[in-house]
């Protein structure tokens, strides 16, 4: 297993929902290639940072100014841009 094929089934290996082969492929590999172990484990760290966090809300007024940007700025666009016919 080469380091990009790792990086397409990471998600995978960490959640293990691989395959034995690509399992022990992967282990292999993770086992001669230190950039791969970082990348790893930063992303083991990543997850468990997240997860220890929990869901955290953004207040109501806050949210609500930030929607309301976002539907000026939608707006904007939408009268700058020519309408396809």
């Amino acid at each position: 297993m080469q380091c990009e094929e790792l990086l397409h089934y990471l998600s995978d290996y960490i959640d293990r929902n691989l395959d034995e082969t690509l399992t022990l492929e992967a282990q292999e590999h993770l086992a001669t290639c230190q950039n791969c172990r970082v990348v790893l484990d930063t992303t083991q760290q990543t997850i468990f940072l997240y997860r220890r966090q929990g869901q955290r809300q953004i207040p109501v007024v806050r949210r609500q100014r930030l929607f309301n940007q976002l539907q000026d700025a939608f707006l904007k666009r939408s009268k700058s841009e020519p309408e396809n016919l």
